[in-house]
Parts: structure tokens; sequence; C-alpha cells
């Protein structure tokens, strides 16, 4: 068993549900986003999830997108993002801290040089543009103990999900069917079909992103779900409140979970 799944696990014996937070690093300027992933880790964030910024993130919605092209602006290094997070890894050892990067920031900077910085404070990475079979071109990471998160949709088709639950270790990325966000007794059976339809096939812990932002949204997913992954709510609290507003909308969102 991987150390990650491990946690969740050890985490889950005393809690409904986990959440995953995603913060983009550089946005809207380094020094702030080190001070928003700080702040969630001090208050008890399980997993940070961190997003190098990218200038065609096509698996993101606009304002994730905006917020990539803004923290662009910085320049920043994907070296250097690592050696913050990696860092920030170690002092709260209590939490998992995980690195989402599109391939290209990856490859330019080599996978065997990235390594020995990711594997000391990064558990795992999210590579949304490569498909399992391409794992070879990060696997200068995965020997490091940085474990690969494989993403599973909707339409991932019966054959495909068996492959990726096979090849897939620390936890799996479930993208949430359109639309479901606890509003109904229809839609909650229809996320817990989905999820109970991956579930056949693996026993990783299964995590749960796009669309989640509310409370109401994270009991939709207490039965079904072992994380809830939450983006765009939180930037969007950050832009309207800054640093506060991100504490209370964690709040919120704790509080629905515990």
């Amino acid at each position: 068993m991987s150390d990650l799944t491990h946690y969740i696990r050890q985490q889950r014996k005393d809690k409904q549900l986990l959440l995953m937070t995603h913060v983009i690093y550089g946005y809207p300027t380094i020094a702030d986003s080190l001070a928003m992933m700080r702040l969630l880790l001090e208050q008890g964030v399980e997993i940070l999830e961190v997003q190098f910024p990218f200038s065609d993130p096509v698996a993101d919605g606009p304002a994730i997108t905006h917020a990539c092209h803004q923290a662009l602006s910085e320049k920043p290094c994907l070296e250097d993002c690592i050696r913050d997070i990696s860092q920030l890894g170690s002092e709260y050892p209590n939490s998992r801290v995980l690195l989402m990067s599109y391939l290209n920031p990856v490859l330019q900077s080599n996978p065997a040089k990235l390594a020995p910085l990711m594997a000391e404070g990064v558990s795992g990475i999210i590579v949304p543009d490569i498909a399992v079979e391409q794992r070879q071109l990060i696997d200068p990471l995965i020997q490091s103990g940085v474990e690969p998160i494989w993403i599973i949709t909707p339409d991932t088709q019966e054959s495909r999900l068996n492959h990726i639950c096979q090849q897939a270790s620390g936890m799996l990325y479930c993208v949430s069917r359109a639309g479901v966000t606890g509003e109904s007794a229809d839609k909650n059976q229809a996320l817990g079909d989905y999820l109970g339809h991956i579930s056949q096939h693996t026993d990783l812990p299964l995590g749960v992103g796009f669309g989640i932002s509310s409370a109401e949204d994270i009991r939709a997913l207490t039965d079904y779900a072992d994380i809830a992954i939450i983006g765009s709510a939180f930037l969007n609290a950050y832009n309207r409140s800054g640093l506060e507003g991100v504490k209370e909308k964690l709040a919120e969102l704790q509080q629905a979970a515990a």
C-alpha cells in the first residue's frame, strides 16, 4: 500500500470525507499563493493540490484559466514551485501535498531532475494531458515514490476504466457528472451510481472534483467518496475577500465533512 493510500485510509477512520484544496502557484503572486497554501495547511486541510500555471490549461474552467494566465506574469519556475511546496509538505507532515502540472513544463524541466526535489515533500502528481500508457514519461518521478494520480470521467469506457484502475495507485481523481452538486436526490443517485461503478474496479480512495463548492455538495459526497476536491470555490472566495474569505469557505466545508 502506498503512503498516500495509507494516509487517506487512516484519516478516513475519523472523518466522513477529506478535503483536497486546489491552489495555483503564483496567483495572484507567488508570495500570496504560498500564504494561501500555508493558511489551508494550518487549518488542517488533509490534501493540498498545487497547480503549476500553464498557458493552455485545457482541463480547467474559466476562473482557474484566468488565474493561471495572471500567474504566468510572475514568471514562475517549476523547480522553484516544487521546492516551495516540498518544504510545505515537510513542515506539515499531518497533511499531504500534490503537484498538478501539464506535461510540457514537466518535460522541459526534465523529470529525472525534478524527482529528487519532489521525493521528500510531494506525495503525488496529476498530469491531466497524459494517458496511463504514457506513464514512462514521468517514470523518474514514479520511481522516486511520487504517486501518479489518474483521472476518470463519466465518459470513460468500461475497458478503459478497468485498465486505468489496474495501473493506478495512491488515489483516483474522479470528475463528477456535469451538474451534480447535490441539488436533488436524482442527481445524488446518479453520482452514487457513477462512483459505485468505479469502486467495482478498484479499492483505491476516490477523490471527486469539478463543481464542488458548498456544504451541500460536500454532504452529497459523503456516502460515495473519500475526498472532495475543491478549486474554483476557494479561488472565488479569495478574489472576493482575500485570505479571510478562504478561511471562511474552508470552515464551512470542513464542518460539512466532519
